[in-house]
């Protein structure tokens, strides 16, 4: 959160919150021969893997472009399975995005604006990926140059990645298997800002690899009655300007007390958050995507500033329990 502070396929979505999530996915058909008797239908030896992206949204940038290059599965016991953006046919075309120092297009890069993806929104990387199936170690996105965030006073910083990679733990792709993924990024914690230099990295520390077919999504409203009473920000002119946050544990009915921001320490960490936004009319709304089913503890904020490096005073006004689904229909959870 910001403080004024690649033979083979894939689909890869971007936290970038659209459709991450919308990752198309291949199936895999095992077709057999006459009948005979001596016939056989050897054992499938390949997965078809997919891999989106999909974003929440950080408070103080107008845009969050990550610049990619490559995506790799590696540590399968088997060479690296690498998609490159413009040259593999099933890796995402390359775009304008990306410049370098000169204000020259990067060749073969892939720009994507995170903050487009919110909720259950996502874009494809790479689409129909079949890969020798097994238990891949990392999951690896190569980051070009060019990646940067635009703030809301229209100046833009660079944006850099250590080591150039975000580097995950990979999935385990079962042989005969479908898989999509989506990359979650969580930019309030993910990203990171270090004032005295007007840095900003982004670090895997706020990404989350999720089964596709195992995820639900929660959206709802804060009432205007709720923020009154707590002497929260109502009705701002600037729409972009959250009066609230909602986040997510894991587990039911945890206590306020138990319940930490990203930078905090008590015994329950963020699972993800979510900012809550003013409609210009009357509504106050927050959405967050690509959540494992599961039960969660929901909780509400009108404290807006979370240092993920940082433990911020952040005061929970209500706590509610949820339980989520797999379900491409968002469920509804109301303050």
């Amino acid at each position: 959160m910001f403080n004024n502070k690649q033979t083979n396929s894939m689909t890869l979505s971007a936290v970038f919150k659209p459709a991450l999530l919308a990752a198309g996915m291949l199936g895999l058909a095992a077709c057999g021969g006459g009948g005979g008797a001596d016939d056989t239908v050897p054992a499938p030896t390949t997965a078809t893997f997919g891999l989106q992206v999909s974003d929440a949204p950080v408070n103080d940038a107008a845009a969050v472009v990550v610049c990619f290059s490559a995506i790799e599965l590696t540590g399968n016991g088997s060479a690296t399975q690498k998609y490159l953006i413009g040259s593999d046919s099933v890796a995402a075309a390359p775009n304008n995005l990306c410049l370098n120092a000169q204000g020259n297009v990067i060749a073969n890069s892939r720009g994507i604006d995170l903050l487009k993806l919110p909720g259950a929104l996502a874009e494809s990387l790479v689409t129909g990926a079949t890969v020798p199936a097994g238990n891949y170690g990392q999951l690896r996105l190569v980051i070009s140059e060019g990646s940067y965030i635009q703030l809301k006073d229209g100046s833009k910083k660079a944006l850099s990645v250590p080591s150039n990679e975000l580097k995950l733990l990979g999935p385990t792709l079962s042989a005969g298997g479908t898989f999509s993924y989506t990359l979650e990024f969580d930019l309030r914690k993910a990203v990171v800002n270090n004032k005295a230099r007007q840095n900003y990295q982004l670090k895997p520390t706020g990404l989350r690899l999720v089964d596709t077919s195992q995820i639900g999504h929660l959206k709802g409203t804060v009432s205007e009655t709720l923020l009154i009473n707590n002497q929260c920000a109502v009705a701002p002119a600037d729409k972009t300007k959250p009066v609230g946050v909602v986040y997510l544990y894991k587990g039911a009915d945890l206590a306020p007390a138990t319940l930490a921001d990203y930078g905090g320490t008590q015994a329950n960490l963020p699972y993800a958050s979510a900012p809550v936004l003013f409609d210009g009319a009357a509504s106050y709304n927050y959405e967050i995507g690509f959540i494992d089913a599961g039960t969660y503890t929901a909780a509400f904020s009108c404290n807006t500033v979370d240092d993920p490096e940082l433990a911020d005073v952040v005061t929970f006004l209500a706590t509610k329990t949820q339980a989520i689904t797999a379900n491409k229909t968002p469920v509804l959870l109301n303050f």
